[in-house]
């Protein structure tokens, strides 16, 4: 191994490293990915990689293939200028969401992330319904989460007190902090949180500030920004792939292109932390398979009417939970027929190889 842990190899990623593979493969962290192709490192440059034959041939389904910030078996190949991709180191974390659009799969955002740093600006943009979304697909990668709220000097110091304090409701135990990428202070705060050998990404909608503060942490205007429509609060895919950045403090940063849309397949770990309340209430209710849709004796529905749950936060839960259920029930569907086919594909491999 070369310097791998100046890209955030530490001791639990050691734990999870296979002594069998490590025997005819060498380690490299995946820094970037680019349709069917990959850039991996082991410290040292970046090099252009593929997938092996083999693993082609047993990925079912797409979260079976490396995502940016994934550790990975490879072998490197003339003057480490090519490598290719056998296999994929087991993950600690891994942030995903339900493909954009009718297809049901998984989207993979990004791999070993220590801190996810969720950008919400305070201007007409602001949320809370779409911030629980992203909530739930963080606490569900079992990754911590952080909110930045962006735009800070386009309003008075009451009014983000205001929109702070309707933040900490919905995440009470989640940090919030307000900035403007105008601020040197404020954007100073933010690069204390980076620590080295540690890797953060950056997720939000377009248009929310994520390219202008990675620009600002990185120090360099390098990379493009584009502004937010007003007509219709959609900005622009400033960013269009996924890329690990090391920065000069130490820490990996991944920037991701903005999400409209945050569909999710089975989160239920996710949506219990994020709902915590509405879990709790649950316990209380008359039946323990409640729906809270209609039931007597509901506590959900109680303190609703009672106004202790509000009742947009209450339609949010219902609505994921709706589509985390029919979602997996698809996705489990597709990687059935999935399996059926590359089983297919290995036996008729095999049978034209044979004697």
């Amino acid at each position: 191994m070369k310097n791998l842990q100046s890209i955030g190899f530490d001791k639990e990623t050691e734990e999870h490293i296979d002594a069998d593979k490590l025997k005819h493969h060498e380690i490299a962290r995946v820094v970037s990915v680019h349709k069917d192709s990959y850039q991996v490192s082991d410290g040292g440059d970046d090099v252009f990689a593929e997938l092996a034959g083999k693993l082609q041939y047993t990925i079912t389904s797409s979260i079976d293939l490396p995502t940016t910030g994934d550790w990975v078996y490879v072998d490197f190949y003339d003057d480490n200028s090519h490598a290719i991709i056998h296999d994929v180191v087991a993950r600690q974390s891994l942030i995903k969401r339900k493909y954009p659009g009718k297809q049901v799969d998984y989207q993979l955002i990004a791999a070993n992330i220590d801190v996810a740093f969720i950008v919400q600006s305070l201007d007409y943009n602001f949320n809370l319904r779409r911030l629980e979304r992203y909530l739930v697909m963080i606490h569900d990668s079992h990754v911590t989460p952080v909110i930045l709220l962006s735009k800070s000097d386009l309003l008075a110091d009451n009014e983000i007190a205001t929109l702070v304090r309707r933040v900490n409701e919905i995440a009470p135990n989640v940090t919030v902090m307000p900035f403007s990428n105008q601020s040197p202070n404020d954007i100073e705060k933010i690069k204390k949180r980076l620590l080295p050998a540690k890797t953060y990404c950056l997720l939000g909608s377009s248009g929310v500030g994520k390219t202008t503060l990675l620009n600002s942490i990185v120090g360099s205007q390098i990379y493009e920004t584009k502004a937010v429509s007003k007509i219709d609060s959609k900005g622009r895919h400033t960013t269009t792939s996924r890329q690990l950045i090391r920065l000069d403090c130490g820490a990996m940063l991944i920037d991701t292109p903005g999400m409209r849309e945050l569909g999710n397949i089975s989160v239920d770990s996710g949506i219990d932390e994020t709902f915590s309340e509405i879990r709790a209430l649950s316990l209380n209710c008359r039946f323990k398979n409640c729906t809270h849709v209609n039931e007597k004796g509901c506590a959900v529905l109680a303190a609703i009417n009672n106004a202790e749950l509000e009742q947009k936060r209450y339609d949010n839960y219902m609505k994921m939970m709706r589509e985390s259920e029919y979602n997996e029930m698809s996705y489990l569907d597709k990687k059935q027929k999935a399996k059926k086919l590359g089983k297919l594909i290995k036996s008729t491999i095999k049978g034209k190889s044979g004697p």
